[in-house]
């Protein structure tokens, strides 16, 4: 109960962050689940005992946890915009309630190192029931009541371990306190008294309606000096419901609907068969069906907007679109639905598909999407009818980023179908320029499948001229008129891509960091830039990630200074054991690498972040328990078949780097279940022998060292810390491929630990 109470704590903080500050600020959710649980670790020492009295001071740890996971989610939900200062203040606030927990874990792992084995099974077991319990958690209560249901079982725990310590006072303490807190989360569902009110710095007002699910919050809100409603998805990014009758359209609903950069596509391809990702509150699908399409799909991946908003209870706010004859909404990512499909469109259209909120799989994302790479690209195009063209919108700046980028995706798609003539497939136009320097403009980039015909050049000149758009790019257009022109002509785009002010190379699957535009050499001085655009916002993650990183370095070397400060326990001497102790450093580092990289890598297959979460992380710790449940039978404490585990992790997840992009690609057309077995089948070997080597390794050392079992908790549990974070580096330079090797080596430098120290531990086992 208690490490499926902490996986829910950690995993329903990502989601409370991404509201509550941005989505960035997920990864400091895993950093400070890691930090605490490492100093939870280190701190049980200082109440250890001999049973029964261990089981009541378990208790009345579990008793607090309860207690103070409800005051630090207080704490959090009243910040408002995070400082330096309040941003150090929330990290360890938020880490009381793991700290706690860890203390827990390892007093009940300490109590029974004899058998870690089985004890490390059941922690893993427990994990593995929070990951699955999290997304029916968060669909039915939402993100702060998930917050306190993980306080409930931890207050749950509290009575059954005062049970074993033959506490009856204590037992009847722990019912009251769970019951007193479910009280509390009945309350909260009907009359909201802990909850979100400041997000992104500021009061949260116009609020019609809300509703959780696992990897968003949406509300309805009136639009400021408006009649529109908004679809607000974590407190931040919105989309407006469209409402119109089609039979009456005004003048200006006319000029909203073809004359805005959106509309654009439809003006040069009008009735076309359409297919449209991320439709959100309906303005695409309205100006298609203006344009006289009859043939509309539409792929939204959040079932509450799709169908909780615009098909069931709010379904009149716009005059009932989205079930409209000829209108198709599925509910899917994108990605998985193109490649899933046989069918053809005129018109394959993304308007700003992106909304800044972090799943709970985004706990490890920085502003990764699927949708936005050359392998999505080859897929749009290849499912596009021979007149059909791509029509993206994006922000727009000076000099251009995002949607100069979209170029660079479609240079390469074009060459795989066999189109290399680049200038004569794309046309660009802007609206808003004069928001250029600011928020930023909207420009709306149309790619065909073949090249554009005077035809189309001329009506999108046009309509371009009718909308007031400015024209960025038509075809025939000479390469020195800007940067689109010159990109879209030159025959050195390596040098283009290295001498521009913004990194806006291609990027693909395998490195899906589409809006990451900040160039290595400015990364330091981008801060120091204008903060009032939507640019400025994506590519802070990264900035902020060094600032995670240095708390998370500070984070370490509390973890570190803790046994000498607070145990009097300095760092052993005895020859040998120093040395193993960088095993745990080893094994911490590379379990998650080895996690974060493959929830990335099986986002594509699975179809949605959720999925690849729970499916992957369950999958991990079942076999990760089963490994450690059967390690004693199958090394027998013998270092020979120790480092023969850790070269068979190494091995299979060198295989597993290779072989999970060629299974997505033949298994992309399965249905769910098939796909989440395959996951699970694909994972299951290396997960089971990474399952062996943490427990074997306490045991190892408890008979050479005793006393430097608590300083392995603590290097395994800072080394987590800092590889959670530098995970996200390496993948954003080499690649998910090139992470989930990084994980494999480090189990390969485990191995080298244990040949280096092998002398002393058989010595420590003869004797």
């Amino acid at each position: 109960m208690t490490t499926l109470a902490t996986l829910i704590l950690e995993l329903s903080l990502t989601r409370i962050f991404s509201v509550v500050f941005y989505y960035h600020f997920a990864f400091l959710a895993i950093s400070i689940a890691l930090f605490g649980l490492g100093v939870g670790g280190v701190l049980s020492y200082l109440v250890t005992a001999e049973r029964p009295e261990i089981y009541r001071r378990l208790g009345m740890l579990s008793s607090a946890v309860g207690v103070v996971t409800v005051l630090s989610l207080v704490f959090v939900l009243t910040r408002g915009e995070p400082t330096n200062l309040t941003l150090a203040g929330i990290y360890f606030i938020s880490a009381l309630p793991f700290i706690l927990a860890g203390m827990i874990v390892s007093l009940a792992i300490n109590d029974t190192i004899e058998r870690v084995d089985r004890v490390y099974f059941f922690d893993l077991l427990g994990a593995a029931g929070g990951c699955l319990l999290l997304v029916p958690f968060l669909n039915t209560f939402g993100g702060p009541n998930t917050f306190m249901v993980a306080g409930i079982l931890f207050a749950a725990s509290s009575a059954i371990w005062f049970n074993l310590g033959g506490s009856s006072r204590g037992r009847a303490a722990g019912v009251a306190l769970s019951l007193a807190l479910v009280l509390l989360v009945v309350i909260n569902m009907r009359w909201p008294i802990i909850d979100i009110t400041f997000a992104k710095g500021q009061k949260i007002s116009n609020e019609i309606f809300t509703k959780w699910n696992s990897f968003s919050r949406i509300a309805l809100a009136k639009e400021n000096g408006s009649d529109m409603m908004l679809i607000v998805i974590d407190a931040d990014a919105s989309t407006g419901i469209a409402k119109f009758d089609f039979n009456n359209l005004t003048p200006d609903q006319k000029k909203e609907l073809f004359l805005e950069g959106p509309g654009f596509p439809y003006q040069v391809r009008p009735g076309a068969r359409t297919l449209i990702i991320g439709p959100g509150g309906g303005w695409d699908v309205a100006r298609a069906i203006a344009a006289g399409s009859t043939d509309i799909t539409g792929v939204e991946i959040n079932p509450i907007i799709a169908t909780t908003v615009m098909r069931q209870k709010f379904a009149n706010l716009s005059n009932n679109l989205y079930t409209r004859p000829g209108v198709r909404i599925f509910e899917e990512d994108g990605r998985s639905f193109i490649r899933r499909s046989t069918e053809k469109y005129q018109v394959l259209q993304a308007t700003l598909v992106d909304t800044w909120a972090s799943t709970a799989a985004g706990a490890f994302a920085l502003s990764e999407n699927n949708l936005y790479t050359t392998d999505a690209f080859h897929d749009y195009l290849s499912h596009l009818t021979d007149d059909g063209f791509l029509a993206f919108t994006r922000w727009g700046f000076d000099p251009p980023r995002e949607s100069l980028r979209l170029l660079s995706l479609a240079r390469v798609a074009l060459d795989q179908i066999g189109e290399h003539d680049h200038a004569k497939h794309v046309i660009a136009i802007r609206e808003s320029a004069e928001n250029i320097a600011g928020w930023g403009a909207r420009d709306t980039v149309l790619i065909s499948r073949k090249p554009f015909s005077a035809v189309d050049i001329a009506k999108a000149r046009e309509t371009a001229a009718a909308g007031h758009m400015k024209v960025i790019y038509m075809p025939g257009d000479p390469p020195s008129s800007n940067a689109f022109a010159e990109l879209l002509t030159t025959s050195d785009t390596g040098r283009f891509f290295a001498n521009y002010r913004y990194d806006v190379s291609p990027v693909g699957d395998d490195r899906p960091f589409f809006f990451y535009t900040v160039q290595p050499r400015d990364l330091l001085n981008f801060l120091a830039g204008p903060s009032g655009s939507a640019d400025y916002k994506i590519n802070r993650a990264v900035p902020l990630l060094f600032g995670l990183v240095g708390i998370s370095i500070v984070a370490t070397a509390v973890i570190l200074l803790l046994p000498p400060i607070v145990l009097g326990t300095r760092l052993p001497r005895e020859r040998g054991v120093l040395t193993f102790l960088l095993y745990f450093v080893c094994i911490g580092v590379g379990y998650i690498l080895i996690q974060v990289a493959l929830i990335q890598k099986f986002v594509l297959l699975l179809g949605h972040p959720v999925y690849a979460l729970t499916v992957i992380i369950f999958s991990m710790l079942i076999s990760s328990g089963l490994g450690s449940y059967f390690s004693r039978r199958v090394l027998a404490g013998l270092d020979g078949r120790l480092m023969a585990a850790l070269a068979a992790v190494a091995a299979l997840v060198t295989v597993l780097a290779f072989v999970a992009p060629v299974a997505a690609e033949a298994a992309i057309g399965w249905p769910l279940w098939l796909r989440m077995l395959l996951t699970a089948a694909l994972i299951a070997p290396p997960a089971f022998a990474m399952g062996m080597p943490f427990p074997t390794g306490l045991s190892r050392l408890e008979r050479v060292h005793p006393a430097s079992v608590r300083w392995a908790w603590a290097l395994n549990a800072a080394s987590s810390v800092l590889g959670s974070a530098s995970a996200i580096f390496l993948a954003i330079y080499i690649g998910l491929q090139g992470t989930l090797l990084v994980g494999g080596l480090m189990y390969l430098g485990a191995v080298l630990v244990v040949r280096m120290t092998q002398s002393k531990a058989e010595m420590a086992g003869a004797r």
